[in-house]
């Protein structure tokens, strides 16, 4: 799997949509929060296009499409948002699963001396306990939440937050997403980007975006070709510490 030294020292990887298939529990705990406000409950899918931009940002929108798109009042809003905090903290894991794939890449990753880290827009509250809680924890040398409005995804920060810890460019940094807002924010960095086909955006949105490739298993990552900037060009580590 690792070649001759290729700019790539390390890689970073979202989390939902792209680790864990969180959904399932994303969505009960929308619908018991609806449900214990009085509110009309909602499909999966709908629930699944609000992820993405925060824990506030979903129930804002789950919310307001409950109430048929009416915005929902201050106090609505807060009285929603820390509900479901209560009840997504209470059941994190119970029906989210990791995706195939994900425990063999990143073990594979490790072991060839590549360090890993985990960048989510997911705040951290959530995101610590839920790697614990699916045995993912260990195998990222840290991980960065946007727990800051101005930390989210599109923007740059948390990718040169993570550049910065592991002493490298962006450029050696590899970063994989799920989302046209994962492109978008490892585009502002200056960071490579490979996308995953089975995560919250459609394969043809994330086409579109034009990652440098895509994947439908991590598995597939170790020895993924890329589109640029040598078409056709192997993707290949350099372990940690290599010169």
């Amino acid at each position: 799997m690792v070649g001759s030294c290729e700019p790539f020292r390390a890689a970073a990887f979202d989390l939902d949509g792209t680790l864990i298939h969180t959904m399932p529990d994303l969505a009960a705990a929308v619908n018991l929060m609806l449900g214990s406000l009085g509110e009309r409950e909602l499909p999966e899918s709908r629930v699944r296009a609000f992820v993405g931009g925060g824990v506030e940002l979903l129930v804002q929108r789950a919310l307001a499409e409950s109430l048929n798109g009416q915005a929902p009042h201050e106090a609505q809003s807060s009285a929603a948002l820390t509900l479901f905090g209560r009840l997504y903290s209470q059941a994190l894991f119970k029906r989210s699963r990791i995706y195939p794939g994900v425990d063999r890449a990143l073990r594979s990753l490790a072991e060839a001396g590549v360090s890993l880290c985990c960048v989510t827009n997911k705040s951290s509250r959530f995101a610590l306990p839920l790697l614990e809680l699916a045995g993912l924890s260990g195998l990222f040398a840290f991980t960065l939440c946007a727990d800051r409005p101005q930390d989210r995804k599109p923007g740059p920060q948390l990718l040169l937050s993570a550049c910065s810890r592991l002493r490298i460019s962006p450029a050696q940094l590899l970063y994989v997403g799920d989302s046209r807002v994962d492109i978008a924010a490892a585009r502002a960095a200056g960071c490579r980007i490979v996308a995953v086909s089975y995560g919250y955006d459609t394969p043809e949105l994330l086409e579109n975006a034009q990652p440098d490739g895509i994947v439908d298993t991590l598995a597939d990552l170790p020895t993924l070709r890329l589109r640029s900037p040598a078409p056709g060009a192997e993707l290949r580590w350099c372990p940690t510490g290599a010169v």
